[in-house]
């Protein structure tokens, strides 16, 4: 994406396809998760991964419990490669990192 200044790039591959189709196709929490994710979830990965693990685990549930946990992982290594290049290029932490900030979510 033009408007994507994050590392994703450099740490993640993103997989061609129809991103709207791929979303709808995935369980309802792993949408609301996408929609919830700090950066752009990229919903083709998204389907990529939950097929596989729904294929290793032999469960929808499993899998479904298996991405969130992925996301989560994703989310915090890209929230510290993003730190991490801000402090490269200014010296300084970045003020998310500096104020011990959490990634806000969308609450009903």
């Amino acid at each position: 994406m033009l408007n994507d200044v994050t590392e994703r790039p450099r740490i993640w591959r993103r997989w061609p396809g129809d991103d709207w189709a791929a979303f709808e196709a995935l369980p309802p929490a792993i949408r609301r998760r996408i929609h919830e994710h700090a950066y752009d979830a990229w919903a083709v990965n998204a389907l990529i991964l939950f097929r596989a693990f729904r294929r290793q685990t032999g469960s929808s549930a499993r899998a479904e419990r298996r991405l969130l946990r992925w996301f989560d992982q994703c989310e915090a290594q890209e929230f510290s490669a993003f730190a991490e290049a801000h402090r490269q290029r200014t010296g300084r932490d970045a003020p998310h990192r500096a104020a011990r900030a959490t990634v806000q979510r969308y609450t009903r």
